[in-house]
């Protein structure tokens, strides 16, 4: 006997809510003990046991350090380890790019003329050159960044007119600048 393709599909959905129905015991699934904290098997309540807590039974919950949640959340702004060889290859750039910082300070730019003056600094294209702020006249509380490899030079003027420069290791996400983070 040969089924019409509506009575199939029929078929196979109420055979399907069957199996589907009658595997489990909800009681046992954690996930429908709703928003508050479950019982355990000795009565106590709690989301999930402390680490230093010594259970005999295994439990549904997946503990976590919070501060080691964040700190891999934010590794990608952490800079890569370089050599002092490398750090000390770079500081004549670091010094190069202090000194054009202090001279845009006290004569302001355009965010242009700012990318073309530490590309010059630090012998790199303007274009790779990387420019987080915005005050240019005069120039105010702007980072900018550059580099080839694993190492970068990063530098600033601070709100005040101080320029600063230094070489630093690109962050694990491959940007000079640290990524800003938040949500």
């Amino acid at each position: 006997m040969l089924l019409s393709r509506g009575a199939a599909a029929a078929l196979s959905v109420v055979l399907l809510s069957l199996a589907a129905a009658g595997c489990a015991d909800p009681a046992s699934d954690p996930r429908t003990a709703g928003a508050g904290p479950a019982a355990s098997r000795d009565g106590a309540q709690g989301y999930c046991p402390l680490p230093e807590e010594q259970r005999a039974t295994p439990t549904p919950c997946i503990t976590f350090d919070w501060n080691q949640r964040v700190k891999e959340n934010h590794a990608y702004r952490e800079p890569m380890a370089i050599t002092e060889e490398q750090r000390a290859a770079a500081a004549p750039r670091a010094e190069a790019l202090g000194a054009a910082l202090k001279r845009l300070a006290a004569t302001g730019t355009t965010e242009d003329g700012l990318r073309a003056a530490v590309g010059d600094a630090l012998g790199l294209p303007a274009e790779s050159i990387e420019v987080r702020g915005g005050g240019y006249d005069p120039l105010r509380e702007v980072v900018v960044g550059g580099g080839e490899g694993k190492v970068c030079v990063n530098g600033g003027v601070d709100a005040a007119g101080a320029a600063s420069a230094e070489v630093v290791g690109r962050t694990n996400d491959g940007t000079c600048l640290p990524g800003l983070g938040g949500h």
